[in-house]
This record gives structure tokens, sequence and C-alpha cells, in this order.
């Protein structure tokens, strides 16, 4: 990287707040947002760099949002669907024995996986299993019916 570019950034973090909000202006031609000290730096330092080598294309930007859509997440990766408090933390394997056979699903960020493919819902993982219709968490041991 080039020492103008590092020297630049690493003074960011001697500037006072004032400072930094001045620096905004210049660097973006607008007032800056309400952003904590940390932020402001942070984004500073980013647009210092996307100045001198380029920010992301309009293309790859659009291939990005698409896949948060088509994923259900915000601008920032975190999917919309709100967290259900009654079900398990991420990463947690749930098992279960179903007609002399054992099945395993991994809680994952937005779904559950199992076999090797993504799910929704306990449900439609439940009813994949059993062919026929179940509530996903009773089947799994998670609730009562």
């Amino acid at each position: 990287m080039n020492d103008s570019i590092v020297k630049q950034i690493g003074e960011l973090q001697s500037l006072t707040t004032q400072q930094l909000k001045e620096r905004w202006k210049t660097l973006f031609r607008k007032e800056p947002p309400e952003y904590s000290r940390a932020i402001l730096i942070k984004r500073l330092a980013y647009r210092i760099q996307e100045i001198k080598f380029g920010g992301v294309s309009l293309s790859i930007r659009k291939k990005l949002n698409d896949s948060l859509t088509k994923a259900d997440c915000d601008q920032f990766g975190i999917p919309r669907k709100k967290f259900d408090r009654n079900l398990p933390v991420v990463g947690t394997r749930l098992i279960r024995e179903w007609q002399g056979k054992r099945y395993e699903v991994t809680v994952c960020r937005g779904g559950f996986e199992y076999n090797g493919k993504m799910y929704r819902s306990l449900t439609s993982v439940a009813k994949t299993i059993t062919g026929s219709q179940w509530n996903g968490p009773a089947f799994f041991g998670l609730r009562t019916k």
C-alpha cells in the first residue's frame, strides 16, 4: 500500500471527533452521519483507500445486493427473520431416532441443514424424514405437541 495512504489512515486516530467530521465532509462531500468516533475512523479509512484504489464496481455491488435479497438479509448480511428464542443456538446438532434410523440436523443461521440440504424450518425437515406433516420442534423433542 502507498506510504501516503498508510500515513493518512494512521493520522485518523489522532484527530478529534470534530476534525474527523470535517474530514468526512471533504472526502464524502456531504455532512457526516451521527456515527461513533470509531465508526467514523473506519469509514474514513475505507474511503481513503476507495478514492486511491477504486471501490466495488456497480456490477459486483448489484450481485452482492441480489445475494442478500435472495438470502432474505439486510444490507449488513443479517437475516431479516427474527431469531426464535425457543430454538437452540446456531451450531447445535439435533439428533432423532425414527423407525430405527438415526437422523441428525444442524441448526444454522437462517435455517437447518439436514442431509446436505438447507431447510427454512424444522417442520419441513420432519416432513422430509417422515413423509407426513409433523410439528418440527415437537418431532425433535424441543417442545410438546
